[in-house]
């Protein structure tokens, strides 16, 4: 993980300050706020800003002023409630703003949940830095062979160095070409005057997409949440399903009640189709019930087999 001398400044500053505040606070986020969680080779995530609490998903579920006088367990159980039959709104009450610092790639496939503001660092107004995603060995697979978008057997010996060394070379190959055609080093200072350098909008072009960029995304508790129920799932790719990995670490921080609700009704559990809970109930009543009759399709048979254990 790589944080600039102005961003190590900028965080200790942030947690030198201490400004008394009437607003509730979350003491297990206060603790992180002046840390940056590491992720991949050269990532992190860290926590900018945050509002709201436990508290405030139940404020709002009640319209009450205050944390009122219900017991913590009378809380935790209606959020419960509200997480288990899908009431949306007062989660959207806590909202959190995270500085990211993440592959290009990962950020185009991230972007796609259009429910957060972004501001993204400039590569029109600023050089990039000299940062390139590597892959550890283990994440060097070959392409699945009954999934489309996943991956498959992991490579080996020669052929993985070979990868390795194609992806480094590229990289620092393109990069070396781009700051030849800005004729600026990464500080931005001119390396020739006796040529111009392309813009930089136009030079950006050049660069591969493990290049890093880094954004300030912020987003509210109920979004954050459906992010991280997708790209935590085992079935994310790996290279972004760790950064929601680590941003679950804040929000157990952050909303401990909210987070177990979530661990239970979301992570934890499983969505029956209308066809499926039939045919469950009709394992349970002990009939035989077999795929061609089933009215599932090969794969839904599979995937309700291997929920219920019996794959």
């Amino acid at each position: 993980m790589a944080l600039t001398d102005e961003q190590k400044a900028e965080m200790a500053e942030a947690a030198a300050q201490r400004t008394p505040t009437a607003r509730p606070v979350s003491a297990g986020l206060e603790a992180m706020l002046a840390t940056a969680i590491p992720v991949l080779d050269h990532g992190f995530v860290r926590v900018v800003d945050y509002m709201g609490d436990d508290a405030a998903v139940v404020q709002a579920a009640r319209v009450s002023y205050g944390r009122g006088t219900k017991a913590a367990n009378e809380d935790r159980g209606l959020i419960r409630y509200l997480m288990r039959h899908r009431h949306s709104t007062p989660f959207e009450m806590c909202e959190i703003k995270y500085h990211i610092k993440l592959p290009i790639f990962v950020a185009r496939q991230w972007i796609r949940h259009r429910t957060a503001n972004v501001n993204e660092y400039s590569a029109r107004y600023s050089v990039m830095d000299k940062e390139f995603y590597i892959p550890a060995q283990a994440q060097l697979a070959a392409q699945s062979s009954v999934n489309r978008q996943g991956r498959g057997d992991v490579l080996e010996g020669e052929e993985a160095a070979h990868v390795l060394r194609l992806l480094r070379d590229d990289a620092s190959r393109n990069y070396d070409h781009y700051i030849e055609m800005l004729n600026e080093d990464e500080a931005g200072t001119t390396l020739s005057a006796e040529k111009s350098g392309l813009a930089r909008e136009l030079a950006r072009m050049n660069l591969t997409l493990n290049t890093y960029t880094q954004w300030y995304w912020k987003t509210d508790l109920h979004n954050l949440l459906h992010f991280l129920s997708l790209r935590a799932d085992a079935h994310a790719q790996y290279e972004i399903r760790v950064y929601a990995e680590a941003m679950i670490d804040t929000v157990k921080a952050w909303v401990p009640h909210c987070y177990e609700a979530f661990r239970d009704y979301r992570m934890g559990a499983v969505t029956l189709s209308a066809q499926m809970l039939a045919i469950v109930k009709r394992l349970l009543a002990g009939e035989v019930v077999e795929q061609p009759a089933s009215g599932l399709s090969k794969r839904e048979w599979r995937e309700l087999m291997e929920t219920l254990g019996r794959e």
